[in-house]
């Protein structure tokens, strides 16, 4: 159980953190923090000495206590730190592993080691990782952005790593933030799924069903990708079909769009999922509605997931490079923390034709 001191110092601690106290900001009294926590003067002092030790906080006598500018304090305190940061939207499944070790080799026979940040494509939970690498001084970031499509809430902690001239790389997305002069690897999905589309329509699938979440920009580019192939088949471009998700809404919710989707009076040939997480779904639900994969339904995915060529059918998709993102980016980053140029890279997808789409009449 933590002493008292260390709660007081763990909830201040974390309102700094999270911005509700933001640098500069003058601190609640002695009093006030008395009350707030039902503890005595001696708990918060203590408390506070420990934040003013770690460069969080800083008195002016007579005048309160007010949030210092912790990132900065921390940089400067820095002498050749090892450690570089990955910040990922999800690293423990799916696709992430791949990309870590391949970042890994580069970082490892650089001499550096890895610290790695789980943000579950929340916000919130990005912050936390970020102050987290900043309080580390890490050497330089590897990030994935978290809901890339939307307006960042913590842009005030990417305008003080470009202050700090810490050294980032971007993955999968971007942030709009050319201050940051961060190279990115990415993959171009708007030009894959226009070829994966366009593909199904040569198979002669006319009513084809797409299925993107939409809060990152690999998704909105993919969706493009899929209108666009319309666009450029006029004749047919009515017939398609979109729905749109983000990756905090239940899975069930999801497929229970699509479901309605497949039982609707035109139902479609083919669904472009995604990723092949989501196809993998759908196979499974479209075969518990007694329909057959390809001969009812062809299904497409994206990312050549390791499992995918084991589905039964096998699931037709685009490559993402994985162990090879991992790869550049690491390099990247080792670059610019060695004052060498860094080109952002875009990688153009391969497509891998298997045996979840059928060709129709």
């Amino acid at each position: 159980m933590s002493a008292k001191y260390e709660i007081v110092e763990n909830g201040v601690k974390e309102e700094i953190l999270s911005g509700d106290y933001p640098i500069g900001e003058k601190l609640p009294t002695e009093t006030e923090l008395m009350k707030i926590f039902n503890v005595s003067r001696y708990t918060i002092r203590r408390a506070i000495g420990d934040l003013e030790n770690e460069d969080f906080v800083y008195r002016i006598q007579g005048g309160g206590m007010y949030v210092n500018d912790w990132q900065t304090a921390h940089a400067k305190g820095k002498n050749s730190n090892r450690m570089i940061g990955v910040i990922a939207t999800h690293i423990a499944n799916y696709i992430f592993p791949s990309i870590i070790s391949g970042a890994d080799q580069i970082i490892s026979d650089n001499g550096y080691s890895i610290l790695l940040a789980n943000t579950h494509n929340d916000p919130k939970l990005e912050r936390r990782s970020l102050t987290t690498m900043l309080q580390s001084d890490v050497a330089g970031l590897i990030i994935e952005p978290t809901q890339s499509t939307l307006p960042t809430t913590n842009r005030d902690l990417y305008e003080k790593i470009g202050e700090l001239g810490l050294p980032v790389v971007f993955i999968n997305a971007t942030y709009g933030m050319p201050e940051l002069h961060a190279p990115s690897v990415t993959t171009d999905d708007k030009g894959a799924l226009k070829r994966l589309t366009n593909y199904l329509i040569e198979q002669g699938h006319e009513r084809i069903l797409g299925v993107f979440q939409v809060d990152d920009m690999q998704g909105v580019n993919r969706m493009n990708g899929f209108i666009q192939a319309y666009q450029e088949h006029a004749g047919i471009a009515l017939k398609s079909n979109i729905i749109m998700y983000q990756s905090m809404d239940p899975i069930k919710q999801v497929l229970t769009k699509v479901e309605h989707g497949i039982q609707s009076n035109n139902r479609p040939t083919a669904i472009v999922c995604y990723n092949d997480q989501l196809a993998i779904r759908v196979i499974d639900m479209v075969k518990s509605m007694n329909l057959s994969i390809p001969d009812d339904i062809s299904i497409t995915g994206f990312d050549d997931y390791n499992v995918v060529r084991y589905i039964n059918p096998a699931i037709t998709t685009m490559v993402h490079e994985k162990e090879r993102m991992g790869h550049d980016a690491a390099q990247l980053l080792v670059n610019l923390i060695a004052k060498k140029p860094a080109k952002s890279i875009l990688y153009e997808p391969e497509m891998v034709i298997r045996k979840s789409v059928k060709k129709i009449n």
